[in-house]
């Protein structure tokens, strides 16, 4: 599988830090509103110059006109960055590892939100669909606030084949979806080696994908609205996962 070698723009002192300090990116560059609060930080001053990273600092109009989607962040970085992983490994130290699955989420702001979500609550990769897919683009990476360096993301063709693969060696797999058929999300074990499966904003988890999960969960909707935002069902279910191993600790 060809990695991802993507230019990627950021915008904002909370993705150019981590960007600057992962020590993982080149061809770094880095453009600051001249007169600007952003411009005047003494920190970041100082961390481009022992990086030895080239920034330049410009007017303000020119600025708006080289970044239209920038907003008024007054910072932008860009670099090069190897972010999708070559294959994903079948050997693990820990026995509750878990990866999260995504079958073809498509919005690139809740796939950003996921990878963030991901990595504040110990998941210890990614998997989503090469087709029908959100791509990784400069706004996945911009909402995930740098969580990216540190969440290994896998791209792969057949998500159907990768999770047999990851069951052969001993994972479970846990299906999210709306279904009279499911269990509460908060009765299933996710304490052991899991894969947990999140589907597309529309249509949830694919059919053929659905039946080779060993359970199903759902979150019980309470208003008139009778499904959550895909981004908002991964927090729920991560972070009661880890209230679940925080117990056993």
């Amino acid at each position: 599988m060809k990695k991802n070698k993507t230019y990627y723009t950021l915008y904002g002192l909370n993705n150019v830090l981590p960007v600057l300090m992962s020590n993982q990116c080149s061809n770094l560059k880095v453009d600051i509103v001249k007169g600007s609060k952003t411009g005047g930080n003494k920190n970041l001053i100082q961390i481009l110059k022992e990086k030895k990273t080239f920034f330049s600092l410009i007017d303000k109009n020119i600025f708006r006109k080289k970044y239209l989607e920038s907003r008024n962040y007054g910072i932008a970085i860009s670099f090069n960055y190897d972010l999708v992983k070559k294959s994903i490994p079948n050997k693990f130290i820990k026995n509750n590892v878990c990866f999260l699955v995504l079958d073809q989420v498509k919005d690139p702001q809740n796939f950003g939100q996921i990878i963030r979500t991901a990595e504040c609550s110990g998941i210890d990769g990614i998997i989503y669909s090469k087709h029908n897919s959100a791509p990784i683009t400069n706004v996945v990476l911009q909402v995930s606030q740098g969580a990216f360096f540190n969440m290994p993301i896998y791209e792969v063709v057949n998500v159907k084949n990768e999770i047999k693969k990851m069951k052969n060696i001993g994972f479970w797999s846990i299906g999210i979806e709306n279904s009279l058929n499911a269990s509460n999300w908060f009765d299933i074990d996710y304490k052991e080696k899991t894969i947990i499966v999140f589907g597309s904003e529309g249509r949830g988890i694919r059919e053929k994908v659905l039946e080779i999960c060993d359970f199903k969960a759902t979150i019980e909707m309470q208003g008139k609205i009778n499904s959550l935002n895909v981004s908002a069902s991964v927090s729920a279910i991560l972070f009661e996962r880890l209230r679940q191993l925080k117990r056993i600790n």
